[in-house]
């Protein structure tokens, strides 16, 4: 209450041109006229940090560029072939992402995350192969990494996996158990020609999974394990290329 009433006083002066509000009037204006507008004279009166931080809110989660289209900067990898380095299979190239598809193993984010928005776009340039999505990944890597997968292999592209302990759950009809771990189906494919580009956006929302390739929805899992972890690129047989890798945090 002191800070309301400290940001009134200093609000209603701060013009001299401006009309007399009176405090009641002033609080009004915070219930009618929504949230952000009303924040705005108070950000105008913060420091620099403050107002940063304060825009910062009102704006939400900022989308972030995973892959910037330069480099592989923020990017760690894993490869089967402890021989391999990252530039034998990843590359940029004109602003794409190009990865061999030999030797298998995955690049993954530096950073962790828990629940976000996930947009990827990606084509297969060549004859199609495989590849996947890998997210929430924790553990000791290894070619399939405790995660969940959204699969890119072509014909399949809208299954998703949970490894090595990930619990994922669903449709009774379309969940299976594998060998290491769970398959759900995907409820349709919608996969474009080899050659064009897919897109998958993929909302990571606590134990709830949808996954929407090229604006349909494929699939949703429910049930899942809730934990923070890597983004991962698997390189798994086959060119495929990379446009876009970007992620808008959640929550």
């Amino acid at each position: 209450m002191k800070k309301a009433a400290t940001d009134y006083n200093s609000w209603a002066s701060g013009s001299r041109n401006a009309s007399p509000v009176s405090r009641k009037g002033f609080l009004k204006k915070l219930t009618v006229t929504g949230t952000v507008l009303a924040l705005v004279p108070l950000v105008s009166q913060c420091s620099p940090s403050q107002r940063e931080d304060a825009e910062a809110e009102i704006a939400g989660p900022q989308e972030i560029q995973l892959f910037n289209g330069e480099d592989l900067s923020g990017w760690e990898y894993f490869l089967e072939d402890e021989n391999a380095t990252m530039a034998d299979v990843w590359s940029v190239e004109d602003g794409i992402l190009v990865c061999k598809g030999e030797p298998r193993g995955y690049l993954a984010t530096g950073e962790e995350y828990e629940s976000f928005k996930l947009v990827v776009e990606w084509r297969w340039p060549e004859e199609p192969g495989n590849s996947g999505v890998l997210m929430r990944i924790a553990g000791e890597p290894a070619m399939l990494p405790s995660s969940v997968e959204a699969q890119l292999r072509s014909g399949s592209a809208g299954d998703m996996y949970g490894f090595r302990g990930f619990q994922i759950g669903g449709d009774p009809e379309r969940l299976s158990e594998i060998s290491i771990g769970w398959n759900l189906a995907r409820i349709a494919g919608n996969e474009k020609e080899p050659g064009e580009w897919n897109r998958y956006e993929i909302t990571v929302d606590g134990d709830h999974i949808t996954v929407e390739l090229n604006g349909i929805l494929v699939n949703e899992a429910t049930d899942c394990l809730v934990r923070p972890g890597q983004i991962g690129l698997q390189s798994e047989g086959g060119v495929v290329h990379f446009r876009t890798v970007t992620l808008t945090p959640l929550g």
